[in-house]
């Protein structure tokens, strides 16, 4: 990860810059933070990548709007020669939804300022980006993974017998996600006329499931590094599978909600616009650096590094998204998140 260097300094006591806020900050200086926390957090947002991205309007209440294109009916009436027919119009509704704040800070004395070898700024940078990419990225997958399409991966038994799964809680580790449970989700997509993202559908499944699933696949299982392009890879893409590209994450959902409480993994199937986010660049995410000093602090011995989100996701089309439950090798152990 680039290291970035900054001048501590500039927050010691009588500096012209050591004033109660951030927007006393230089506009570079505020410039650095903010993309320095968006480019450290963005490879945390796996969930948020894949939707609809809307920018927060300034001054525009907490209620934003993602659109939503109907199909168009066929068109079995013949023309007439001559006659120009009625045509049609888009049909475009809107699906609205609320945004909330979120945020965090560190606070820091100017003791540890002036005797921490490292910057103590940029790392708690560093720190928080995590946790807002964390952060923001949970919204959007608590909202996706509640969706109605769902598809629950069978039991099967040493000598190959397939029980079938109607509910969460019959799931067990013998559940495991093969790939006929992949190839039957890409075609109930198909089936829905969902539509793809670049070419594909898009899954985003944890590490262990992907273990269970190459494990199965042997060589149906095509490996990144085996693309034609492996520069147009998504972020966290692991290999391509029946049309379905994979993404990994440790945060896709994991519910100890299966049979004797072992642990039930949540893989998302993706088409496009299956869902709405609000965009982290488009105002979504602040860094807060207030100086020594600020609020209650005679004795300048505190600053703070912060951020604050808006941040909403909604399911626009449940038909473009469906959710395969399953168990795995690692039922036993994993815990839900």
């Amino acid at each position: 990860m680039t290291d970035y260097i900054f001048n501590i300094q500039l927050f010691a006591a009588g500096d012209e810059v050591n004033k109660t806020t951030s927007e006393s900050l230089s506009a570079e200086m505020k410039t650095f933070y903010d993309k320095t926390l968006i480019t450290l957090a963005s490879p945390y947002l796996v969930h948020d990548q894949f939707g609809q991205k809307r920018d927060i309007p300034k001054n525009g209440g907490k209620i934003i709007e993602f659109r939503k294109f109907s199909s168009l009916p066929k068109a079995l009436t013949p023309l007439t020669e001559g006659v120009t027919p009625t045509g049609n119009k888009l049909n475009v509704s809107s699906v609205s939804a609320t945004v909330e704040q979120y945020g965090d800070y560190i606070e820091q004395t100017d003791l540890l300022e002036l005797t921490a070898v490292d910057n103590t700024i940029v790392e708690a940078t560093k720190q928080l980006a995590s946790q807002a990419g964390l952060t923001m990225d949970t919204i959007v997958r608590n909202e996706i993974v509640g969706g109605t399409n769902v598809l629950y991966c069978p039991k099967v038994s040493a000598d190959g017998t397939e029980t079938a799964v109607t509910s969460r809680s019959a799931i067990d580790k013998t559940a495991l996600l093969r790939v006929k449970d992949v190839f039957k989700a890409a075609a109930e997509l198909k089936a829905m006329n969902a539509p793809k993202i670049d070419g594909y559908y898009v899954g985003i499944i944890h590490p262990y499931v992907a273990y269970d699933l190459m494990q199965e696949a042997g060589n149906q299982w095509m490996e990144v590094q085996k693309y034609a392009t492996p520069e147009n890879m998504l972020k966290g893409e692991i290999g391509c599978l029946g049309g379905v590209r994979f993404v990994e994450s440790t945060e896709a959902k994991i519910w100890n909600e299966g049979a004797s409480g072992c642990a039930v993994f949540a893989t998302l199937i993706i088409g496009a616009d299956a869902y709405g986010v609000t965009s982290v660049n488009g105002g979504g995410v602040e860094h807060i650096v207030k100086q020594k000093g600020y609020g209650n602090d005679p004795l300048n011995q505190r600053s703070s590094v912060g951020w604050k989100g808006l941040k909403t996701a909604k399911r626009l089309v449940e038909e473009y998204l469906i959710r395969i439950e399953s168990g795995s090798a690692f039922s036993a152990t994993a815990k839900a998140n």
